[in-house]
């Protein structure tokens, strides 16, 4: 018998270092993932490895170095302090890499990890998440001349990820969208912050002022009631609002307010009519965003091409979060 047949192109072997609250959904979605094949972890606690090994029926690796060796790509996800230490042998030993935000605690850090992965050709990938989010995929194609941007993002104290302060922890998210939405140069940051529960700033406010005349206003905090993730855009041809946690949001148009200004005049509606005000729904496909980065990243790897949040970005938004940073403690 003759034929063609297509040979079945093999599976990124993939791992995770560190398995805590977030690794483990890493693991999860490696499991399932097509193109993917789960081949273990590492994680110092010995109670915890055991339950995700159980619950995934995969690999303990002692080392990192030997997890290193059985893998294609490896997801660091450890705290952030200890993201160079366990990125430098991964890389050394050939693997492509996905590093959780923020890239490293320094920059220094950030640049010897940049220089192994050069070194080594390996790619990084860098886990700004909610590049991933729908809210996300839609203001890429939508906004175009960005004049103005508040973002807000809250949560509950925990202390997990309190080996850094909240701007790295936190608020590093907004920094890598509002630097890709803007695309523009920093020119000018002012920023505010304060210590509650751990070491480090809990709170903080940076005000963002680009070249190119745009202006940013960034509030994070880890000590609230509940959890907030929204931002608004706001630019000539009207403004949007999302909240990146329901995948929803809306938008205002320049040309629908003019409308409602002059029914407003005329007295064809009321100020006090919120149904009058001209806002329009915006449809998303919601997802899971985590998934999404996921397998953007296994798919990079297996067509060697450069991932959408890569080196360049993750370092950026550091080199960003560092400075509001060093600005807030500089004025404590």
């Amino acid at each position: 018998m003759m034929g063609n047949f297509l040979m079945a192109k093999p599976k990124i072997r993939c791992g995770v270092a560190g398995v805590g609250s977030l690794g483990q959904h890493h693991v999860r979605i490696y499991a399932a993932l097509p193109g993917a094949e789960l081949a273990g972890i590492y994680e110092t606690n010995d109670a915890r490895a055991a339950e995700i090994c159980a619950k995934f029926n995969c690999r303990r690796f002692t080392t990192v170095d030997e997890l290193g060796a059985a893998c294609d790509a490896v997801s660091v996800v450890v705290p952030t302090d200890l993201h160079a230490a366990v990125a430098l042998p991964l890389l050394a030993r050939g693997c492509h890499l996905l590093i959780e935000k923020p890239l490293c605690a320094s920059l220094a850090e950030a640049e010897q990890v940049l220089a192994a992965a050069q070194a080594n050709q390996c790619l990084v990938q860098v886990g700004h998440i909610e590049h991933f989010n729908p809210v996300m995929g839609f203001l890429e194609q939508e906004v175009r001349q960005p004049q103005f941007i508040t973002a807000e993002r809250l949560a509950p104290f925990t202390p997990r990820g309190t080996e850094v302060g909240v701007v790295l922890d936190l608020m590093i998210h907004d920094i890598g969208i509002v630097l890709e939405l803007v695309r523009s140069p920093v020119e000018k940051i002012d920023s505010v912050g304060v210590r509650v529960l751990s070491k480090t700033e809990d709170i903080a406010n940076a005000r963002i002022q680009f070249a190119n005349g745009c202006v940013a206003n960034l509030s994070t905090s880890r000590m609230s009631l509940k959890k907030v993730r929204e931002i608004r855009v706001f630019q000539p041809t009207g403004y949007f609002s999302f909240d990146f946690m329901k995948q929803s949001g809306h938008l205002v148009r320049k040309t629908g307010m003019l409308d409602y200004a002059a029914k407003l005049m005329s007295g064809a509606v009321k100020a006090d009519d919120p149904a009058a005000v001209p806002v329009e729904s915006v449809p998303l496909e919601k997802g899971e965003p985590l998934a999404l980065e996921l397998a953007h990243f296994v798919d990079s790897v297996a067509q060697a091409k450069q991932p959408k949040v890569g080196a360049a970005l993750g370092k950026s938004a550091l080199e960003v979060a560092i400075a509001i940073t060093e600005q807030i403690r500089a004025s404590r």
